[in-house]
């Protein structure tokens, strides 16, 4: 037996994001009705809810943006889906998809702990961590002013000032040169804060972009032989490039390293790595003293142009060599570069590329972003829909993908294929992996169907059937399912809502 529930509630004003609307406050009725479950014959009902809003507008979706902002669908009367923008509307009302931060650090504003802290702090790191950092952070301080104090010294004892005599000169020098280093840690600390979250997923891409960055840092050092006037600024640039490269290097290394330590000895694997660079920078040292007083190779000291030819022939030679190593990894965990050649070969084939397989045919230097088919993240539905935003369409999309964590629309204004997709607030790595198999079923298939959402229906279908069986052979050829390194993007979140009264 129907029960009705009938309600009132107060409105608030939101800016529309298409056309303007005053602000205005009233109160809206909402009918709700619901069937209650029985048993009858031994067999239980499922309990059934809906709810209609009489003569108003109704909410069917809501997309949160990482900045707090949330944007309302809203269903109409006119078949047209009209949207509101409601600023920061997570801080307002408590929900935020966030973490909760500890009490240590809820003054700051989010734009500074997400530069400073891990995604996810804290529950994605250890008790400790927030504590070791508060501590670790001013003895890194005095350690740097213990270094310019003792690089003023070292500058005095070669020549460059003395104790008994003037130290203005030393002073200044120790001054230049370690500012010349300040502004080249200014690198890491925008790469540290801006992209830590990018080393996980693909370390090799990383560590070979950080030598392409270190070499063109070098190039600033050699110049400042030819312009000596300029050497401040040159010897800066040059310190700013190959801080990025550390930026790059260390963390893309650190995950390499715990790649290497599958017995848990992470701390021996790193400490054994320093012999190994240790034992060649003694020899390329050594070698490159060698070179530089030989008595065969004058050409190097006294000309500029044979100093640059040897530079360039060792570092092109070391460029390769960098890219050999990396070829050799194989990795068994599942990244987008791996996830695109493992769909691909299931959608075409049926079958599983072997992990080392795989890591022979991943290409180190190609970008995400350039791989076939392109697939853009994080797209509104507004844009998905394009000038078509009625009712009906906005109603199919979301069947659609009621029983996924994501929606995936194909862009029809391109005459090259392109897929939009948008995540939803509970989606996982896996709804990642979902989403690519779709794309490359819809991509193989494109000419199936003129109507985007009967092609659309049917790449459901074809993984609700096959997406099983693409996990099954993912484990039996070595793959580690449990760590897919697919972050779901979050600067824009769906969230599903019962239809509810719209409040203006």
């Amino acid at each position: 037996m129907p029960s009705s529930l009938q309600l009132s509630f107060p409105t608030f004003a939101f800016k529309p994001s298409r056309e303007s609307s005053r602000r205005r406050n009233y109160h809206i009725q909402i009918f709700c009705s619901s069937p209650l479950s029985g048993t009858q014959g031994g067999h239980e009902e499922p309990e059934e809810r809906s709810c209609r809003v009489e003569g108003q507008p109704y909410v069917v979706l809501v997309e949160r943006y990482s900045n707090g902002t949330a944007k309302r669908y809203v269903l109409g009367n006119d078949l047209q889906v009209q949207t509101f923008v409601e600023q920061h509307a997570a801080e307002a009302n408590g929900s935020k998809a966030s973490t909760p931060t500890q009490p240590k650090l809820s003054w700051l504003p989010d734009i500074v702990k997400d530069f400073i802290l891990p995604a996810g702090f804290p529950g994605s790191v250890s008790d400790d961590y927030l504590e070791y950092m508060l501590l670790q952070f001013p003895t890194n301080v005095t350690a740097w002013i213990c270094h310019t104090l003792v690089t003023s010294s070292l500058l005095k004892a070669v020549g460059i000032g003395s104790f008994s005599g003037t130290t203005a000169a030393a002073s200044a020098a120790a001054i230049r040169w370690v500012s010349k280093d300040g502004i080249g840690s200014v690198g890491r600390l925008f790469i540290g804060g801006r992209f830590g979250n990018i080393f996980d997923d693909d370390p090799k891409q990383w560590r070979m972009y950080a030598d392409f960055i270190g070499s063109a840092g070098s190039i600033f050092d050699l110049s400042t032989q030819l312009y000596p006037a300029y050497f401040l600024p040159l010897a800066s640039f040059g310190n700013l490039a190959k801080a990025v490269a550390r930026g790059l290097k260390d963390p893309s290394f650190r995950v390499i390293q715990n790649h290497f330590a599958i017995s848990g000895n992470l701390g021996e694997v790193a400490a054994k790595e320093e012999v190994w660079e240790v034992a060649a920078q003694l020899i390329g040292l050594a070698l490159g003293i060698l070179v530089l007083t030989s008595q065969d190779t004058p050409g190097i000291v006294t000309s500029y142009s044979m100093l640059e030819f040897t530079w360039l022939s060792m570092r092109l030679l070391h460029l390769w060599l960098r890219y050999q190593s990396l070829s050799v990894l194989t990795f068994n965990t599942i990244n987008f570069k791996r996830a695109r050649l493992l769909v691909k070969s299931h959608v075409l084939h049926s079958i599983i590329l072997e992990y080392t397989e795989c890591n022979r045919k991943e290409n180190i230097l190609s970008w995400e972003r350039f791989i076939k088919p392109c697939s853009t993240f994080d797209i509104p539905l507004v844009e998905m829909l394009g000038v078509e935003r009625s009712s009906t369409k906005v109603k199919m999309l979301l069947g659609l993908y009621a029983q996924e964590e994501y929606v995936l629309f194909v862009n029809q204004d391109r005459e090259e294929i392109e897929f939009f997709v948008s995540f939803k607030v509970r989606a996982t790595s896996l709804s990642v992996l979902r989403s690519i198999w779709q794309c490359y079923w819809l991509n193989e298939h494109r000419g199936g169907s003129d109507n985007v959402f009967d092609q659309l229906k049917q790449s459901l279908v074809e993984l609700d059937q096959r997406f099983d069986n693409f996990l099954e052979q993912l484990e039996g050829a070595g793959w580690d399912v449990n760590q897919i390194n697919l972050k779901v993007p979050r600067k824009l979140v769906i969230e599903e809502v019962v239809p509810t009264e719209f409040t203006q």
